[in-house]
């Protein structure tokens, strides 16, 4: 470790979870040193407890997400959610060649870097693979072996069926547990999700409360997704012409409009997650009580305003898709920035009541 820690800058120390000790043994070398940025710790699970030290004002934690659309396809951008967070409403313009089933191969591609030119067998077997790693081996290594390695594959897939929906813990639990008379406890399985999310397999929406405006009755659970759709289609064994063709999982999970439409949400929902932490600005979804109102994603500023983005399956934005739009920016007025329509069409524009419809492949940050 201290030949490692010796070495020229940047030094990177992979998985470095495996050995705690190098979280204090790279914060002490940090003190050492006057320039920022002399070493990269990179892990594959989220660390709980640190040793010693917190590593504040040393180590910064950043989440590593898959490739967004922007990096999976460079140049074909043309509109940044930075400028739309800055507010002013900027130009909007741009044409995509992408349409619905270049989206719906990227469902399947992935954003995993060293997977996505493998042919489709060996992708999809590496995926499988991926998710059989989770279960029988980092799983263990958190100290939580499961007692039925099948029971814990069907939580993950009654997840990835809950893909773009706020279902609830029983909803998920019964799809998981189908056929089952004896359903287990709250307590019993809980631990499955908080390590899924730990190990960056699920990683959750949360519901947006706003910091600057009062509106009333809104919800808090947050929207599933998992780290990437290719492996919500892995793990329910899904094709590509069947999501065109409209087929739907064997797992019920209730939601509005098709699952293709779910995994498009996701999709764009991660490469917005990406946009925005590259802005310093979070990401939440927004849902009233009684559902009455729902929008997608809020990219919410330090100072609490907000873009707010509607994702949508077709290509075209009709005035039905910007209604909880216009009511939002009915109850915040100036606080919110932009307001989004994130579609599979191939121009870019401002409708006339200056609510951007922007192809998912122009967006960028």
């Amino acid at each position: 470790m201290g030949l490692a820690l010796s070495q020229l800058a940047p030094v990177l120390i992979d998985e470095w979870q495996h050995h705690p000790p190098v979280w204090d043994r790279v914060r002490r070398a940090v003190d050492k040193h006057d320039p920022p940025g002399p070493f990269l710790l990179t892990g594959s699970v989220a660390p709980k407890g640190t040793g010693v030290h917190t590593g504040a004002g040393r180590i910064i934690a950043l989440r590593m997400r898959p490739l967004s659309l922007a990096e999976r396809w460079p140049g074909s951008a043309t509109v940044s959610l930075c400028e739309l967070l800055g507010g002013g409403q900027p130009p909007v313009a741009g044409v995509s060649s992408f349409g619905l089933a270049d989206y719906t191969e990227e469902m399947f591609k992935s954003g995993f870097p060293g997977l996505r030119d493998l042919p489709v067998r060996l992708r999809r077997a590496q995926l499988d693979g991926y998710i059989r790693r989770v279960i029988d081996k980092d799983f263990p290594e958190l100290g939580h072996q499961p007692r039925n390695p099948a029971a814990l594959r069907r939580w993950m897939l009654a997840y990835a069926a809950a893909t773009a929906t706020a279902a609830s813990w029983e909803k998920v639990r019964d799809a998981a547990t189908s056929g089952e008379s004896d359903k287990p406890a709250r307590t019993t399985v809980m631990p499955y999700r908080d390590v899924l999310e730990r190990l960056y397999v699920l990683d959750p929406v949360p519901g947006w409360k706003p910091t600057r405006n009062h509106i009333a009755r809104l919800t808090e659970p947050p929207k599933h997704h998992l780290a990437d759709p290719a492996l919500a289609t892995t793990l329910l064994g899904l094709t590509s012409q069947q999501l065109l063709a409209g087929d739907e999982p064997a797992v019920a999970i209730p939601r509005d409009g098709t699952f293709l439409g779910a995994l498009f949400e996701s999709l764009v929902t991660q490469s917005v997650r990406v946009y925005a932490q590259a802005a310093d600005a979070s990401v939440g979804h927004l849902r009233t009580y009684a559902g009455e109102r729902e929008i997608d994603l809020i990219v919410e500023r330090g100072d609490g305003r907000v873009v707010a983005m509607e994702v949508k399956l077709h290509p075209v934005a009709t005035d039905k898709d910007v209604t909880h739009l216009n009511w939002l920016r009915e109850q915040m007025g100036a606080d919110m920035l932009d307001a989004v329509v994130v579609t599979t069409g191939s121009e870019a524009y401002r409708r006339p009541d200056g609510i951007a419809v922007v192809p998912a492949a122009l967006l960028s940050q």
